[in-house]
């Protein structure tokens, strides 16, 4: 068996595979012909959760056309794990069971590349019945400058020229754009599909920010700017996204290998990605976008999708971010690490990890959790911690999700402190669970485990400056700690609030020279405060 459209009509090969419903060469010439959704980002997530939502859509007949996906920072996605494959995709989905499901995704009409294919790209933006960008690029994916107000070397080029072709991705993006200003000024929704808060307006003011500075340097009149600020013509929907997807899993390999698929093997690019001609996912899938669609959509909710407007996107997003999922998630990669744990499943099986993250989201979080409405909240926490963390066939890992961690507390954990705070709380110290977390994080800055053995921490644009001040300690050290990290417990960036303002510093240092006690200090640390 090979993943390719002509071996697809041997059907009788392809037993225990969901195949595609529809006549795939008849959409995919439709798709080009009146192209309606073009995607930015072709990495796991867009292949094991949006391309199946058109694929329902085509399968139940709601649909005539598939999506064009561009990649602009990996091109090897591309040239690696779609055109060898006719463009086809293979989502595999692990149930808790250890069922596994397998269908053949063809909803990828077109796979495309800038530096080969700009000019079809700009076909396909000029097109006046084109509906939907939407974006799976990651939140860096929008930043344009580092941490001293510099444009990014990648961004500057187009910053610094018109003339060129554009090689940033928000860049193309915005140029592109300009083209379907240009080619009659056509309306389009723009749907950030990241991860990452508030990410209609992320999109918005990086794409902004080219279009005014291309203004200023008189490359652009000021009627693009106003085109892209008219709501009536250019959107920029909030959205709420949410499928664990790893990176392509051996056991699936092996299993894919048993039906005789071949070409399946595992890829890493030369930039860091990892992919195959499959992707693997979790069951559970959750998206909720803004409908706001100024040309139209198609009828996604149909496939599942929630709709509703900006303040409700915004609840539901606030909810599981500061709340239901992803405080829980950090708190099982942070400790995860200190206590020798390779997988997130393997920690569910710890009943002090489980009970941290229960008395966490439960006691902690829960009592000041954004309602969305539309939504229930302890359906999804529930969710996440009978179901979804502890599904041992998702090979999700501690050390993936602890990347960037200086970044997720101030949302993570700041918002629930900040929540607690507008209700007229000044003193904090009645909370236990999100102050133990905090600790753990100054004790994994230490880079050292329960053990005492040492391990490479995940990474983090401010790991260096953290650890700085947990520099002088040691397990067993007995020695003053106030001093050493008030400056880093006062951050505001980091953690959202000042601590010791509302008696939380104190508390967390106290919880710091428990775990740093000795070794074992971290599980007799979590036996004292969980069991």
């Amino acid at each position: 068996m090979n993943l390719t459209v002509q071996e697809l009509k041997a059907k009788e090969k392809w037993t225990g595979y969901t195949l595609p419903e529809f006549d795939i060469e008849k959409v995919w010439k439709q798709s080009i012909e009146t192209p309606k959704w073009i995607h930015f980002g072709a990495g796991n997530i867009f292949r094991a959760f949006v391309a199946l939502l058109q694929q329902r859509l085509l399968n139940e007949g709601l649909a005539d056309t598939g999506i064009a996906v561009c990649e602009t920072f990996d091109g090897e996605i591309i040239e690696k794990a779609y055109r060898p494959f006719d463009n086809l995709s293979l989502a595999v989905t692990l149930k808790g069971s250890g069922d596994i499901q397998k269908e053949v995704v063809a909803s990828l009409s077109e796979s495309l590349i800038p530096a080969e294919d700009y000019t079809r790209m700009k076909k396909i933006l000029t097109y006046e019945g084109l509906q939907i960008l939407s974006l799976t690029i990651t939140e860096k994916g929008y930043a344009l400058k580092n941490g001293a107000g510099e444009y990014f070397p990648w961004v500057k080029p187009d910053f610094d020229s018109f003339d060129a072709q554009p090689v940033s991705t928000i860049g193309i993006i915005t140029r592109l754009l300009h083209e379907r200003f240009l080619a009659g000024a056509a309306p389009l929704a723009l749907v950030s599909m990241d991860n990452c808060s508030h990410n209609g307006t992320l999109l918005q003011g990086a794409v902004l920010e080219y279009a005014e500075s291309w203004k200023a340097s008189g490359w652009v009149d000021q009627a693009f700017v106003d085109y892209l600020k008219n709501e009536e013509k250019i959107s920029f929907n909030w959205s709420m996204i949410d499928k664990i997807t790893p990176r392509p899993s051996d056991l699936v390999l092996e299993n894919l290998k048993k039906d005789g698929l071949e070409g399946m093997d595992l890829i890493q690019t030369s930039k860091n990605s990892f992919v195959a001609g499959f992707v693997n996912a979790e069951e559970s899938q959750y998206l909720a976008i803004e409908d706001k669609f100024p040309n139209g959509r198609p009828p996604l909710e149909k496939a599942g999708v929630l709709f509703s407007d900006r303040e409700t996107i915004d609840r539901i997003e606030k909810m599981k971010v500061c709340t239901c999922l992803n405080p829980l998630h950090t708190v099982l990669a942070v400790y995860g690490c200190l206590m020798g744990y390779d997988s997130i499943s393997g920690e569910m099986k710890d009943p002090l990890l489980k009970g941290f993250i229960e008395k966490l989201g439960y006691g902690e979080g829960m009592p000041v959790v954004v309602d969305p409405g539309i939504m229930n909240a302890e359906d999804f926490i529930r969710d996440s911690i009978e179901v979804r963390f502890p599904n041992p066939f998702v090979p999700d890992t501690p050390q993936r999700i602890a990347t960037d961690t200086s970044k997720k507390i101030p949302v993570r954990f700041g918002e629930t402190m900040k929540a607690y705070i507008e209700k007229g709380e000044k003193d904090l110290s009645f909370l236990n669970y999100i102050p133990l977390f905090l600790a753990g994080w100054l004790r994994y800055l230490m880079a050292v485990d329960d053990e005492g053995k040492s391990f490479e921490p995940s990474p983090d644009p401010n790991l260096e400056m953290a650890q700085a001040y947990v520099s002088s300690f040691e397990l067993g050290y007995t020695g003053e700690v106030h001093n050493k990290v008030k400056e880093l417990l006062s951050n505001k960036e980091i953690f959202a609030i000042d601590l010791y303002e509302y008696n939380l510093g104190e508390k967390v240092e106290n919880y710091f020279r428990e775990l740093i006690a000795g070794p074992g200090a971290v599980r007799r640390t979590l036996e004292k405060y969980i069991s």
